[in-house]
């Protein structure tokens, strides 16, 4: 195979840091090549020199695409040559329609009046490639993540793509959806497209990689040769961290209490549909010391569930009862149920978990801002003390507390969440897809984080769409479908199998 793309000793720097040092890159023609590396290795980085969103002259290195050498000074131009990048932030507009989303900057036009006959047209041809059976004036905002994600590629495809990177494309999407995109890339290779696949999943990029480069603290440490099933996961895992990572989970020997908190006829209706039930009649509980899971697919009703019960901040016309230590709680705003000894970690920490552009000290008590105030003052000794304290019981790497919280990795800015709920002291701590969009290394040290909190005593929910980190971590599961929970078992009895098994029965008998 032809060479497309090389990049030649690329060295970045920001102030005091040097983000990337010395990186070489080689992608073939028709070739699926992995990115791979723990949050801050400088992944974004390569790539964002690679799209020009780094210009020429902010880097020391080469750039040839093609044969040639490239001086980007914008993403403009790197389109021109057929690069384009998709961000884990998907760059749509929510209210304009999949064409015009598709052709926004590239319109199809005359005289300056847009031929909306040839953009429809067009727009058909696209996305009839990447599978996707919509009007081409359907709205994204009516749209779910994984046709969303489509439209994306599609609007690559309409600027003659040659190299298309990816980034994360599928931390947000459920099992189908990530597997229709997959067998999309396979299929872009076959035509002869290249792309960059920058994941945290190691089982998505065992499937369709043909060569993965793996970057360590900004320096590409490997590049491994993963045509046919060359490569092991532990070998990736054991070049990403620097050490072999033997055990994906922490060991534990749970120590089971009583029940701190039931949960008992939970029903809860969509907010703008109210005929149609989100929650139905769902009663579960957890003990003190135990990790209990709540499997399910994307649509299942698990963050519904979760939220409703957090101070009914999702649904309307909710009923049923929520019982901590044997006895009813009002749980009818967040800071009653807050006082009640219950706390939800959302699985979007962007946008609801977090206040990104002000400080880690000033983050991690937002929950529980009466335990640093007299009165109405805030006492900033305090506050720092607690942000100091809590650094280091959980290990956030920072540079200080007074860092902004946007300019954490993935890993450490869930860190900062859990640190702020458990500044506000619950007995019961709710966690909503706690590693997404993190790297393994992370993944580990927040699984440690779940262990010592229920060896603390306390009652912990996890929800989340990876079934294995639901098996490695729980001590009990309980199987979400449609609103209603269809199962429930002993981890130490389930399976992947048998969660899907209960999943396919109950929607057969709905």
């Amino acid at each position: 195979m032809a060479t497309i793309l090389e990049m030649q000793g690329i060295t970045k720097t920001f102030p005091g840091v040097v983000a990337l040092d010395n990186v070489s890159l080689r992608v073939e023609e028709g070739e699926i090549h992995a990115l791979v590396g723990e949050n801050g290795a400088g992944k974004s980085t390569l790539m964002k020199v690679l799209s020009g969103v780094y210009p020429h002259g902010s880097y020391d290195g080469v750039i040839e695409f093609r044969g040639e050498e490239c001086r980007f000074s914008g993403i403009a131009d790197s389109e021109k040559r057929g690069i384009i990048i998709i961000h884990q932030e998907l760059a749509l507009v929510p209210l304009l329609s999949i064409a015009e989303n598709i052709f926004l900057g590239n319109e199809r036009a005359s005289g300056g009046v847009i031929d909306w006959h040839e953009t429809f047209a067009r727009t058909r041809e696209l996305l009839a490639k990447v599978g996707l059976r919509e009007s081409p004036q359907t709205r994204v905002t009516d749209l779910g993540l994984g046709k969303q994600q489509l439209v994306e590629i599609a609007k690559a495809l309409s600027k003659e793509v040659k190299l298309l990177i990816l980034d994360e494309p599928t931390s947000s999407l459920n099992e189908t959806d990530s597997e229709a995109l997959l067998q999309l890339l396979l299929e872009f290779k076959a035509a002869g497209i290249s792309s960059i696949l920058i994941s945290h999943k190691l089982n998505e990029i065992s499937k369709v990689a043909d060569t993965i480069t793996v970057l360590r603290d900004g320096s590409a440490v490997s590049t491994l040769d993963a045509d046919g099933g060359k490569v092991s996961e532990a070998d990736i895992i054991r070049d990403m961290v620097g050490r072999s990572l033997n055990d994906r989970y922490p060991p534990r020997a749970p120590k089971i209490g009583g029940t701190i908190f039931e949960v008992k006829n939970w029903t809860a209706h969509h907010p703008q549909h109210s005929d149609r039930k989100v929650v139905d009649d769902v009663s579960f509980h957890a003990r003190a010391g135990e990790v209990v899971g709540i499997a399910g697919l994307m649509g299942a009703g698990r963050t519904e569930l979760a939220m409703s019960v957090f101070g009914r901040s999702y649904g309307v016309d909710i009923s049923g009862e929520v019982w901590m230590h044997g006895k009813p709680v009002d749980v009818s705003t967040v800071h009653r149920a807050i006082a009640a000894g219950i706390c939800y970690a959302t699985e979007d920490r962007k946008s609801y978990g977090l206040v990104l552009d002000d400080t880690i000290r000033r983050n991690i008590p937002l929950a529980h801002l009466s335990g640093i105030s007299n009165g109405i003052v805030i006492d900033e000794n305090r506050e720092l003390a607690v942000a100091r304290d809590y650094r280091e019981r959980i290990r956030i790497k920072c540079s200080s507390t007074a860092q902004e919280v946007v300019n954490l990795s993935g890993g450490n800015q869930q860190k900062v969440v859990l640190a702020k709920w458990l500044f506000a002291g619950p007995e019961v701590l709710i966690l909503d897809e706690p590693t997404r969009g993190i790297d393994v290394g992370a993944k580990y040290e927040i699984y440690s984080i779940i262990a010592e909190l229920a060896a603390s005593g306390k009652a912990i929910v996890v929800i989340s769409s990876e079934m294995p980190e639901l098996l490695g971590v729980t001590d009990r599961l309980y199987v979400m479908n449609e609103g209603r929970f269809v199962g429930e078992m002993p981890t130490a009895e389930a399976s992947q199998e048998k969660i899907m098994s209960l999943i396919i029965r109950s929607g057969h008998r709905n």
